[in-house]
């Protein structure tokens, strides 16, 4: 079979969706999943109801569609939606929660004879003050319609902002954590549900990890106490699907310690790493293009 036709036919495959935004999981040496797909806007929708609409998150919908109105589009105007993914260079287990991506990966067991998926959503996460910790932890415990207590520096800082924070926060529609709450191993972190859905895809958080409320309430149930989370920090992604390199790029977390921009010579450094001596023959246009754009979207860049 063609390469070409393969690698068509295995794009389909991983773009199934069973449900929304969860795919079957590729075999361990395919590294890609979905599609790019198109729409076109109608009169009375901005670029961030299409996002939420869609599953994509705000930063990401921007990015992937440069010179489109945020707020009026335009009737019929084609919307780019970033749905192929380059899977993180992690282990495939449990929640991997990619910072500068601001997007979620979900692996859970699988029992014999089921088929095994992925589900990815997109997150908000801590904003350059306020960032969220890196490494590996798990979910320890979850809870519906949790109150929140305010820790003593966001009363603070509301404070310092003519606010008064109380003391505990009771559930309902004015609760920031929303209606569910998945607490982490790291003490005073949560990924969770929120009141203010338009910020999912941007860091805006003090630290928690955000979910829109459809995408944490179709998780919740299905991802059980003591599930492994790994944090990690990967502007640049590369996978394989068929015999097609993709490269993947998003801009840099600089208050991680990042160089405030990715270079070509950066991503040469870990395209050889990734590559190691497998024979490869590179493009060095799309490699340029991707490193240009940083748009989020995977590239191919073998020939």
């Amino acid at each position: 079979m063609p390469c070409k036709l393969l690698t068509a036919l295995l794009a389909c495959l991983f773009a199934c969706p069973a449900p929304a935004d969860t795919r079957i999981r590729p075999p361990e040496d395919v590294g890609v999943i979905g599609l790019v797909e198109y729409i076109r806007a109608h009169d009375d929708e901005t670029l961030l109801d299409i996002a939420r609409d869609q599953d994509i998150g705000q930063n990401e919908i921007l990015v992937a569609n440069p010179g489109v109105d945020r707020w009026l589009p335009g009737k019929g105007t084609v919307i780019t939606l970033p749905r192929r993914h380059v899977l993180p260079d992690a282990r495939r287990n449990g929640i991997i929660l990619n910072l500068p991506e601001m997007r979620l990966y979900y692996f859970p067991r699988t029992s014999k004879g089921v088929t095994p998926t992925v589900t990815t959503h997109p997150v908000s996460i801590g904003r350059m003050d306020w960032d969220t910790p890196l490494g590996t932890t798990r979910i320890v415990s979850k809870k519906v319609d949790p109150t929140w207590t305010p820790p003593q520096s966001l009363k603070e800082e509301a404070l310092a902002d003519g606010e008064v924070l109380p003391d505990v926060v009771p559930a309902g529609p004015d609760n920031p954590l929303g209606r569910y709450a998945m607490r982490l191993g790291v003490p005073g972190y949560l990924i969770h549900s929120t009141n203010k859905p338009w910020g999912v895809g941007m860091r805006v958080t003090h630290g928690c990890v955000r979910m829109y409320p459809e995408d944490i309430e179709q998780l919740f149930d299905r991802v059980p106490v003591g599930t492994p989370v790994q944090i990690i920090n990967q502007p640049v992604k590369l996978g394989w699907l068929a015999q097609t390199l993709y490269l993947e790029i998003h801009p840099p977390m600089e208050d991680a310690g990042d160089s405030p921009v990715i270079d070509m010579q950066t991503v040469m450094n870990r395209i050889a790493e990734f590559v190691g001596e497998r024979p490869v023959q590179l493009n060095g246009r799309a490699i340029r293009l991707a490193v240009e754009t940083q748009h989020g979207m995977p590239v191919a860049i073998t020939r």
